[in-house]
């Protein structure tokens, strides 16, 4: 297991992707009213870090790039933060 792995996914959703797109709950929150009108179902926040996470591991099939595990792991950090109610 590379513990590295975990450090560079949570570093990228408390430090760089922060600063550069915001608030992360407000995003996915935007994100999963833009996608809840498109789909004409209900979708949440924890529901698009869910569906990132399945973008993300299949991008992986193709080609191994790291980028793409440590943007999953991080959508699911972000995933289980939104759906316990915790977003520090």
């Amino acid at each position: 297991m590379d513990a590295k792995l975990f450090a560079d996914a949570a570093g990228l959703i408390r430090g760089d992707r922060q600063e550069t797109y915001g608030d992360a709950l407000a995003n996915n929150e935007r994100i999963a009213g833009l996608w809840s009108s498109y789909l004409g179902v209900n979708v949440t926040a924890v529901d698009v870090a869910k569906m990132m996470v399945l973008l993300k591991l299949s991008r992986s099939r193709t080609k191994y790039h790291r980028d793409n595990y440590v943007d999953a792991v991080a959508y699911l950090l972000l995933a289980e933060d939104f759906d316990n109610g915790s977003t520090d």
